[in-house]
């Protein structure tokens, strides 16, 4: 008669400890028995008896109701208090951390419920609050939660609600700290955010460099969202973005330029290139951008994307060589560059793209450019700065 209780609804506090011991019972009994789903209609009596499936389906109801009471139905509106009560049974059971670590484990409804208790987690303020109750444990006790949903672009079936729940907390500039700053530390615990000198440049072994792999080297969707997460983290975080590329600069663009812009995947290519535009044209980035284009080799690999066999990548390249032509004080090398190609730029350029008839901006910024590589000295002249 046990199946007439299983809809009964636990309290929060019967919730979050079940959870807790379901999540931690799923993951050891899938480390001691690697399941293999049914191929065919006449295992699955059998296969729904096993010990992980049960587990399965007693944790997948109590991430619906923890769902349910953080988000409420269109029957019934959220308590606010019983939301306060169960984020902080949440905090106490560390259950963001065992639900990141988990999350490729969970069944595929289980971890959409999963993301809208992270989701919820990172938006819910009491009241009185500038910051959600969640966001300090995070920051100060848990910043492992942030680099385990980090590592959730390691497998396919965590990777979008991963990076679902990191983009929502990646509204807060601390977060963006957590990924940019991780390192790998000798006990294995992240580091605490009032122990880094921004000033010392990073090892390259965090969390944050794994998503040059992630996007370049991970399944389509895989890919794409990580990338999606990469670009919150690079253009939300303006002075924080900035410092972090500047004590980085070298490490960053060689990966950048050797790994993204020249990726062979088309949709990649031409996201990474429009962001570096976005990048090097963000006033906050201005000495990233002075930079940047001070490098006659980044210039050659951006004069290569003008002659892509893609219009598309024509286009986003054209608005990152704009910035090597207009700049005012071009380096020598640069300037190298431009004199030696100039007839063969002053006949290319003309017909480039030449049917964006109605975009009336490149047209402007095309002619621009003709009358700065028209106006180009005979030979290279060291800038005023130099």
């Amino acid at each position: 008669m046990a199946f007439l209780f299983r809809n009964r609804q636990k309290t929060n506090v019967e919730l979050a400890r079940s959870t807790k011991e379901l999540t931690l019972k799923l993951s050891e009994e899938q480390k001691q028995n690697p399941k293999v789903r049914p191929l065919n209609i006449a295992h699955l009596t059998n296969y729904r008896l096993t010990k992980s499936w049960q587990l399965e389906e007693e944790l997948a109801r109590n991430l619906q109701q923890m769902k349910i009471t953080l988000q409420g139905t269109p029957e019934a509106e959220v308590s606010h208090e019983s939301v306060h009560q169960l984020l902080a049974l949440i905090v106490q059971e560390d259950l963001l951390y065992l639900l990141a670590n988990n999350m490729h484990k969970l069944p595929f409804e289980s971890r959409k419920d999963a993301q809208v208790i992270f989701s919820t987690s990172f938006r819910y303020k009491p009241a009185g609050a500038t910051d959600p109750q969640v966001l300090h444990h995070v920051i100060q006790f848990r910043p492992e939660i942030i680099i385990s949903l980090c590592r959730g672009y390691e497998r396919r079936e965590s990777a979008m609600p991963c990076g679902g729940v990191l983009r929502e907390a990646l509204k807060y500039d601390a977060i963006a700290a957590l990924i940019l700053y991780d390192e790998p530390t000798p006990d294995g615990k992240s580091r605490d955010l009032a122990s880094v000198n921004p000033d010392i440049p990073s090892s390259g072994e965090g969390v944050f460099w794994k998503f040059f792999d992630w996007i370049d080297k991970g399944a389509f969707e895989v890919s794409a969202d990580a990338f999606n997460t990469f670009r919150d983290i690079l253009t939300k975080h303006k002075s924080l973005v900035a410092g972090y590329l500047q004590t980085n600069f070298d490490m960053f663009f060689s990966k950048y330029n050797a790994i993204l812009v020249q990726s062979e995947s088309y949709v990649t290519k031409r996201q990474s290139i429009k962001l570096l535009g976005e990048i090097l044209l963000d006033r906050a980035n201005y000495g990233v951008m002075t930079t940047y284009v001070d490098s006659g080799e980044h210039l050659k690999i951006i004069m290569k994307l003008l002659r892509d066999d893609r219009r598309m990548i024509n286009y986003e390249g054209f608005h990152v060589f704009k910035v090597f032509v207009a700049n005012p004080n071009k380096s020598v090398a640069v300037q190298r560059i431009l004199i030696s190609n100039r007839e063969k730029l002053l006949r290319f350029l003309p017909t480039f793209l030449e049917d964006r008839t109605e975009d009336d901006q490149f047209i402007d910024e095309k002619s621009f450019l003709i009358r700065q590589i028209e106006q180009l000295p005979a030979a290279p002249v060291p800038p005023p700065s130099a």
